[in-house]
């Protein structure tokens, strides 16, 4: 009884509530996922509990679990073909990243680099675009009636010069949009390595370029290895880019699960795949924690030595021209998208036959509802994430919460497209039939993106001391209300770093938004997707830019936000 009630006071409901919705809408979806992997059909879990009729048709379902499916799946050369593309796709966009990242990440952090801050600014764009945009943009420039194609074809060649619609196109694509997310971390890895091991490297007479090969490169072979299986993850999890370019007959297999769930209402064969994908990318991040758990790559003792930067013209000025035509291709992807969005007509030609922005004003007055429901989910989504997030960091810091710190992480290996399909299988049915609702989309949301927030939150709960709210406490006011109105305001900081970055990434969700989203709440995602779909390329490409535009302020905006809270 006595534990009872200390479970029943303020701040342990609020945890006891925060622990029903995590196995509300993370763990059953997936625990469901699981059963009608073997059922082939949804389990109406909740229903179970309020109706016999109910209960007796779950059990006799369960009575009939199978492994047929599994069988059926791993027998299916089109399922093996989309697991072994997918992994495929995803290690050559690993090693062919990192061969990208590690001339520009040296050139930033080590040299005197030619127009080093305007590259460094360029590497950002892919960041902010979404990945179905720039997988449109490819289709604008390197499609049968794109720009590139009329040069090349001018110039004498044959056909295109690249098939967009390829495995080859999507790799490239994926290339030189996903490339930031090794570079950073390769860029901080490089600036943080002892220089005095490359000095004394150098004094003992050896030259630069074995210094480079011989020291300097081996100090950022971790952070490479982190990288790259981040950037593998994120190749193998990516949805907007295959569902624009991957053509009929290329089977991958966020797109294939997409096609049994939404196509053929093949639940068995959707539950599966998903198993899959969850599989590979649980395994992918199991694998970098357990190459780093227990070794030591220290390199650095106290302050790191400043060291000179490299001012040698044969190695500054080649990096400088590489790192353009690496920024180049994004830029011009989005320059591309921006002229369709004001063209009366483009066809096969270099340039539009004319301008206008007529486009823009008919998406201001027939699409104006698209952009206030990605605005409106997205605010909803940011009220829940932050809710959750500082409760959470609360009783991970001062409660050692495991459980709950290690629900937050989950969505980080679930991908996107396999949590849709999760909630949609579990929420398809009364009395739960949350499925085609805006409450459902926004709950998706907040939980993808719950792990961005709560990382920012816990370090500045670990920086607020526990003696300021056991003096509130001391004077009378509970753990609850001390919680909420000292420890709150003190959190704000990290609550603004990030809201901003989940708002922008919700913006910007596509699998969620394709899967989940009915037509009365279709976001900006959903609508553009639709109009590509429809042929529909002006208005799809005037949408794009809108939605490009809006993530672009609002990353503006958290940039000057960092920069005040630093100064």
């Amino acid at each position: 009884m006595k534990r009872l009630k200390k479970h029943l006071t303020g701040i342990g409901i609020i945890k006891l509530l925060l622990y029903a919705f995590f196995i509300l809408f993370l763990v059953i979806p997936l625990v469901a996922v699981f059963i009608v992997s073997f059922t082939n059909e949804p389990i109406n879990f909740f229903g179970s509990f309020i109706s016999m009729e109910t209960m007796q048709t779950t059990i006799d379902q369960l009575k009939h679990a199978t492994l047929d499916n599994f069988k059926s799946v791993f027998q299916n050369t089109r399922y093996l073909d989309a697991l072994l593309n997918s992994l495929y796709l995803s290690f050559v966009v690993s090693i062919v990243v990192l061969l990208i990242c590690v001339p520009i990440a040296y050139g930033i952090a080590r040299t005197k680099l030619p127009f080093k801050k305007t590259i460094s600014a360029l590497c950002t764009i892919p960041l902010i675009v979404p990945t179905f945009i720039s997988g449109y943009a490819f289709i604008i420039m390197f499609g049968r009636s794109g720009w590139v194609t009329y040069l090349y074809q001018a110039l004498g060649g044959e056909g295109l010069f690249i098939d967009p619609y390829s495995l080859t196109g999507i790799a490239i694509v994926q290339i030189f949009f996903f490339f930031p997310y090794a570079l950073w971390p390769m860029v901080a890895a490089f600036k943080v390595s002892d220089v005095s091991l490359e000095e004394a490297s150098r004094n003992m007479g050896a030259k630069g370029w074995l210094t480079f090969c011989t020291v300097t490169f081996p100090l950022v072979i971790p952070g490479m290895l982190s990288t790259a299986l981040v950037i593998f993850a994120v190749s193998f999890s990516d949805f907007g880019t295959p569902i624009v370019l991957a053509p009929t007959d290329l089977n991958l297999l966020v797109v294939q699960a997409y096609r049994e769930i939404a196509g053929f209402y093949n639940w068995g064969g959707a539950a599966i795949l998903t198993l899959i994908m969850i599989a590979v990318a649980g395994f992918v991040y199991w694998v970098q924690n357990f190459f780093f758990k227990g070794k030591n790559y220290d390199s650095v003792s106290g302050k790191p030595k400043q060291s000179k930067l490299n001012q040698n013209k044969l190695v500054t000025v080649p990096i400088a021209v590489f790192s353009g035509i690496v920024v180049l291709v994004p830029l011009l992807a989005m320059l591309t998208v921006f002229l369709q969005s004001i063209a009366t007509t483009w066809g096969k030609d270099p340039l539009p036959k004319g301008y206008t922005l007529a486009h823009y004003k008919m998406i201001f007055t027939s699409s104006l509802g698209n952009i206030q429901n990605s605005i409106v989910l997205a605010l909803g989504a940011l009220v829940l994430s932050i809710i959750i997030s500082v409760f959470v960091s609360y009783f991970v810091v001062r409660q050692q919460a495991v459980t709950l710190d290690f629900m937050t992480t989950v969505p980080l290996i679930v991908p996107g497209i396999a949590f849709g399909i999760a909630l949609i299988q579990t929420f398809n049915v009364a009395p739960l039939q949350l499925t085609g609702t805006a409450a459902i989309l926004i709950i998706a949301y907040s939980i993808r993106r719950l792990p961005y927030m709560v990382r920012s939150t816990v370090g500045t709960m670990k920086s607020i001391k526990a003696d300021i709210e056991e003096a509130a406490i001391s004077l009378g006011a509970s753990t609850l209300t001390a919680a909420i109105t000292i420890i709150g305001p003190l959190m704000i900081p990290g609550i603004a770093a990030g809201s901003l970055l989940v708002f922008i990434t919700v913006i910007k969700e596509t699998s969620i938004s394709i899967l989940m989203a009915p037509a009365e709440w279709a976001p900006m995602s959903l609508a553009i997707f639709q109009n590509i779909l429809r042929a529909e390329y002006y208005s799809a490409a005037a949408m794009s830019i809108i939605l490009v535009v809006l993530v672009l302020v609002l990353q503006a905006i958290a940039n000057l936000f960092t920069r005040k809270q630093s100064d």
